[in-house]
């Protein structure tokens, strides 16, 4: 991937027209800031910082961080991609692709995590946490025992199972004349019709609205939302500010998907302002799931107890969820989770 970058870079500059040296704008970046953005790591190591991490160590960092979405053992949830498993399907039609079935360098799982992940909170990792959080990965592909430790000193010695299923890319020495010149301008289409949309690949959310499952009765939603104001506001002024702040943390699982706060807007999931205390299913503008209109049709309120229950198992709580989401399975979390919620009114 690194490599292919790299060539695609030499592509654009030896394409691109020619330009004044000097635009007079601007300054020379400092070493140091360019050290901070230079942080991709080559198959021979070059660039891995000095650090380690075992594979059972990387279990708990990866359950609290990236289980989320990609499953406790790496398995993935929903559309999320699989980390584990594949092996020997890549000769099939639907081959799965996984950093144990495909990839051919470790380096590559090291430098994407350290460079992207957790998703919405990228870079926040720390680099031992990356060596077991790599070796987890491992681990769950079965290609070491869990006390396998990962380090700056064996990374780039670990041979990967499909290291040889790769070529080099010499596009440049062998296509690249056949990419200049003047463009083919002949025999074109007339028109370009799309013939086939994603959702056939379950890539694509529906975003049709089922006007029958929106047609929520107002009498209980107007009810809900009469006998549950009072409380949430007497209960936003006497949250714990340390509470918020350990909620504001395990909200770190959440923005992947969702939104609060000033600005907020509806992502794959719908904003959470003022959700605690909340009829379900009421954000504008959101197309919630058929199961999640039933529910709220039948007088769902985002109470404590409700709140809890379905952040605790969501697909137990509303069999049908669109929610991946695993859930999270420490009472403290939940409770400070809920803190947090209720510190952002609607």
């Amino acid at each position: 991937m690194l490599r292919f970058l790299k060539y695609t870079t030499a592509l654009v500059l030896i394409g691109a027209p020619a330009y004044a040296d000097n635009f007079g704008l601007g300054r020379e970046a400092l070493p140091e800031e360019i050290a901070a953005w230079d942080k991709d790591v080559s198959p021979d190591g070059t660039g891995l910082p000095v650090g380690s991490g075992d594979a059972y160590t990387g279990e708990e960092i990866f359950a609290d961080k990236c289980a989320v979405c990609h499953g406790d053992f790496a398995e993935g949830l929903g559309n999320w991609p699989k980390l584990a498993g594949g092996r020997d399907t890549l000769d099939r039609e639907d081959p799965l692709k996984t950093v144990g079935s495909y990839w051919p360098h470790l380096s590559t799982a090291w430098d994407y995590i350290n460079r992207s992940m957790p998703y919405g909170d990228a870079q926040s990792l720390e680099a031992d946490e990356v060596y077991a959080m790599v070796a987890y990965i491992l681990y769950s592909n079965d290609l070491v025992d869990d006390d396998f430790v990962l380090s700056n000193e064996n990374l780039a010695d670990f041979e990967m199972p499909n290291a040889d299923g790769f070529i080099i890319d010499d596009r440049i020495e062998t296509e690249f004349s056949k990419w200049v010149g003047e463009p083919c301008m002949e025999n074109c289409k007339d028109n370009v019709e799309v013939t086939m949309r994603a959702l056939v690949l379950d890539v694509t959310p529906d975003v049709a609205t089922d006007e029958a499952a929106l047609d929520v009765e107002a009498a209980p939603v107007e009810e809900a939302v009469e006998e549950a104001s009072a409380p949430a506001e007497e209960q936003t002024a006497a949250i714990d500010p340390e509470l918020i702040e350990a909620g504001e943390k395990v909200f770190r699982k959440c923005k992947a998907c969702h939104q609060i706060g000033d600005g907020a807007k509806n992502r794959v999931g719908p904003i959470l302002n003022g959700i605690v205390g909340q009829p379900a299913g009421v954000v504008d503008g959101f197309d919630y799931s058929n199961v999640l209109n039933d529910m709220a049709a039948d007088g769902l309120v985002w109470n404590e107890e409700n709140l809890h229950a379905f952040l605790e198992n969501p697909r137990n709580f509303m069999k049908g969820t669109k929610m991946s989401f695993a859930g999270l399975r420490k009472e403290a979390d939940l409770v400070a989770i809920t803190a947090y919620l209720s510190s952002f009114d609607k």
